[in-house]
């Protein structure tokens, strides 16, 4: 009979994952905390030394040339653009493998789950991008260059500063951060490689094909002689940046190339760790602990220039952009979206959570650092008067969305701790929280 029929459950926004996939998340955000303290320490020196009495030596030491054009490549770079072309390709590699690994063996491996951050990106990209335009529209002398800039998420950043204010998020909300984080990334280094791409030397970048194929033939045999890969990588590395083509899309392809295996990431009595996996475990440390402060210590040193500087900046066209971008377009574009998308597929919100958590994430997504400066970088040239604003415009945006994230995210915190401590009883003791093992109704 049609009224014995089961009435299907409303598909939840924000439910609860597996536990497996929980825990690893868990797991990859308290080595981000690590390395975003580190970067926030970086970030904090560069500023104090580049406004002491020695700021000279500062901007000496980051334009120090090192290198060689050896063969005829263009390798004499300065220790600013060695971090922001180099140390950054080991990030994204990690990027990469990151990404790779959500969508192979993760929970997002389900259309229906990683539609959300998906979607979520996406608007929390294109709604910062029409606000900066619209800011600098008319401005002309190629202000406008600089659209991308406001667009990026700093996972680091944004996970240090969680571990401050909210210190019991729950976990499909501390989920959601990362994966719309890492799926930014990849938006942002594909919006690097199409609009901030120099003239294309098609050689090669044909060439970078035969060391990006010999490595993924290395990995794919799981080949893990360090002898091997890495002189792989660096080619391959070489010959991407002497294509015109950003170099760091070189380590975005490269942990791409890793295989990921369901299996392998369910684990078991007798599975070691998957290349992915090994890889991941060996160079997240090396990203977040070096990579990133390293180039966060050369990107964000800038000159403020005592009040009258930092005015004449805070009401350049650019700098403006960038805030309102970062503090109102991230948001927007985020709250938007994910509202737009659970009218469309009728989704409800998780029971243990409100619009008002969404929100706070949404503000924390507005802290942008890393991938922002490098556009920064290639939008308006190091060191140019633009350059600057446009460092002042991030760290004033990134540090008002903080801020505003910590006015929400205090308030919900108790809220947060009930809901930790509902998640971690465990009173079969078998190591995997009760909530786990239920169904979500």
């Amino acid at each position: 009979m049609a009224g014995d029929t089961p009435v299907p459950l409303r598909r939840r926004l924000f439910s609860r994952g597996s536990w497996a996939e929980t825990s690893r998340v868990s797991e990859i955000l308290r080595k981000e905390t690590v390395g975003g303290v580190i970067l926030l320490v970086a970030a904090a020196a560069a500023l104090v030394w580049a406004n002491s009495p020695w700021s000279a030596s500062y901007f000496a030491l980051r334009d120090l040339e090192v290198g060689s054009d050896v063969l005829g490549l263009h390798l004499n770079l300065t220790l600013g653009v060695w971090a922001a072309d180099g140390l950054l390709a080991i990030f994204f590699f990690v990027v990469g493998l990151e990404l790779k690994r959500e969508f192979v063996a993760g929970d997002l491996r389900d259309p229906s789950r990683a539609a959300l951050p998906i979607a979520a990106a996406v608007g929390g990209m294109a709604v910062p991008a029409l606000i900066f335009v619209a800011i600098n529209a008319g401005t002309g002398d190629g202000a406008l260059r600089g659209w991308a800039i406001p667009t990026a998420t700093d996972i680091a950043f944004a996970v240090a500063v969680l571990a401050v204010i909210a210190t019991h998020l729950p976990s499909a909300l501390r989920t959601f951060l990362l994966t719309l984080a890492v799926v930014d990334d990849l938006l942002a280094i594909t919006v690097i490689a199409v609009f901030y791409s120099e003239k294309i030397n098609l050689v090669a970048l044909a060439a970078t094909l035969i060391p990006l194929g010999l490595f993924a033939l290395c990995v794919q045999r799981r080949i893990r002689s360090w002898w091997l890969l890495i002189p792989l990588a660096v080619i391959t590395w070489v010959l991407m940046h002497e294509s015109g083509v950003h170099a760091t899309v070189a380590g975005v392809l490269l942990g791409f190339m890793v295989p990921v295996l369901r299996s392998e990431a369910a684990g078991g009595p007798d599975a070691g760790p998957g290349l992915a996996e090994h890889f991941e475990h060996r160079l997240r440390p090396i990203s977040a602990g070096f990579a990133i402060p390293v180039f966060a210590f050369f990107a964000a040193g800038v000159g403020i220039g005592g009040l009258d500087g930092l005015g004449r900046a805070l009401t350049d066209p650019i700098t403006l952009g960038i805030i309102a971008g970062l503090v109102l377009g991230k948001p927007l574009g985020i709250v938007l979206t994910t509202r737009v998308l659970s009218t469309v597929t009728r989704a409800k919100l998780d029971p243990s959570l409100r619009w008002i958590d969404v929100f706070g994430m949404s503000l924390l997504a507005g802290i942008g650092f890393t991938v922002s400066l490098l556009i920064g970088d290639l939008a308006f040239g190091m060191g140019s008067e633009r350059d600057e604003f446009v460092k002042i415009g991030v760290l004033s945006g990134s540090l008002l969305a903080a801020c505003l994230a910590a006015v929400v995210l205090l308030t919900r915190n108790a809220t947060y701790r009930r809901i930790c401590e509902e998640e971690t009883v465990d009173e079969d003791r078998d190591g995997v929280p009760d909530v786990y093992q239920r169904r979500n109704d």
